[in-house]
C-alpha cells in the first residue's frame, strides 16, 4: 500500500513538473505578452517577469516595446518644380498598444515600412527641390504626420522621421554649382565696387587736405618711395615733383621784369674834335 502511494505521489509530482514546464513563460522587461485562449484575445496583457498559461489552451505572443529603427529604401520621384530626385529616410517608431498591434494588422513592421515609402513618395511630389535641400525639418514633420495617422490605429506611435539623403542627377549638380559660382562672383563684384566707392571718397578727402598743404604731397611722395624701397627692387624710378613743374610753368608764363637803363652822359667824342677845330679855323680865317 505504501509503495502504491509513493508511486502515485511520484507520478503526480512528475506530471506537475511537466505541467509547470509547459505552462511557465518568462516575459522580458522590454516585452509585453498577449494571450489568446482558444483563439480569443484575453483582455489582460502580461507584464514582464514570470507568468503562467494553460498548456494546449492558451497561446502567448510576445510584443517588443522598444523603439524600432527602420530605414526607408530610396524612393525616386519628381518634385513640384520638375526635378527628378532620389530620397532616403529613416523612421523611428514603437508599439504602445500590444493587443492592437497583434490583432489589427498582420505584420505591423511591414505595414509601417510600406506606409513610410508611400508617404515619402507623396512628400517628394508636393515639395520643391530647395525645400528638400534646405527646409528638411518642415518636411520631416509633415512626413511624420502622414505616417502616424494610420499607424495609431495599429497601436504604433511614430517617434521621429528623418530624411537622410537627397540624390540629384549629375546635370542638376553641375547647374547648381554654376549658379552658386555666379552668385559668389556677383557678391564679390558688389563688394569690390563698394570698396572702390569708399576708397574714392577717402582719396578725395586726402586730395583736399593735400591741396591746402603742398608739403603734404612731398611727404606722401617720400612715403611712397619708402614703401617701394622696402620691396628690395633693383631699380627705383623717382618721379619728378609735380609742384616743381607747376612752379616752372608759372615762371615761364610771367613777363620779364623791367630793368632801368642808366643815363649816359653827353660827352664829345674824340672823332668830332678835328671837325670842330677845322670849323673854328675856317671861321677865324673868314
Amino acid at each position: 500500500m505504501v509503495e502504491e502511494l509513493v508511486a502515485a505521489g511520484v507520478t503526480l509530482a512528475s506530471a506537475g513538473a511537466v505541467y509547470v514546464m509547459a505552462a511557465a513563460r518568462v516575459v522580458k522587461q522590454y516585452e509585453r505578452g498577449v494571450v489568446f485562449r482558444l483563439g480569443k484575445l484575453r483582455p489582460e496583457v502580461r507584464g514582464p517577469g514570470f507568468t503562467m498559461i494553460v498548456p494546449g489552451v492558451d497561446k502567448l505572443r510576445k510584443v517588443n516595446m522598444q523603439i524600432v529603427t527602420m530605414p526607408v529604401p530610396g524612393q525616386e520621384g519628381i518634385t513640384r518644380d520638375n526635378v527628378t530626385v532620389r530620397v532616403d529616410a529613416v523612421v523611428y517608431f514603437k508599439v504602445t498598444a500590444p493587443a492592437e498591434a497583434v490583432v489589427r494588422v498582420e505584420d505591423y513592421r511591414f505595414a509601417v515600412a510600406q506606409m513610410a515609402q508611400t508617404s515619402l513618395r507623396s512628400i517628394i511630389g508636393k515639395s520643391e527641390l530647395d525645400d528638400l535641400l534646405s527646409n528638411r525639418e518642415k518636411l520631416n514633420q509633415g512626413l511624420e504626420l502622414m505616417i502616424d495617422s494610420p499607424a495609431v490605429e495599429w497601436g504604433v506611435t511614430i517617434d521621429r522621421v528623418e530624411i537622410k539623403d537627397v540624390s540629384l542627377p549629375e546635370t542638376m549638380k553641375r547647374s547648381m554649382a554654376r549658379q552658386a559660382e555666379a552668385d559668389r562672383e556677383r557678391r564679390a563684384r558688389v563688394i569690390n565696387a563698394d570698396a572702390e566707392l569708399q576708397a574714392s571718397k577717402k582719396l578725395a578727402e586726402a586730395a583736399k587736405e593735400m591741396s591746402e598743404q603742398p608739403a603734404a604731397l612731398q611727404l606722401r611722395l617720400l612715403q611712397t618711395v619708402v614703401a617701394v624701397a622696402a620691396e628690395k627692387n633693383s631699380t627705383l624710378v623717382l618721379p619728378f615733383p609735380v609742384e616743381l613743374l607747376r612752379f616752372l610753368e608759372r615762371a615761364q608764363q610771367a613777363p620779364p621784369p623791367a630793368v632801368a637803363q642808366p643815363v649816359q652822359e653827353q660827352r664829345p667824342s674824340l672823332e668830332s674834335r678835328p671837325d670842330q677845330d677845322s670849323e673854328g679855323s675856317n671861321s677865324g680865317q673868314d
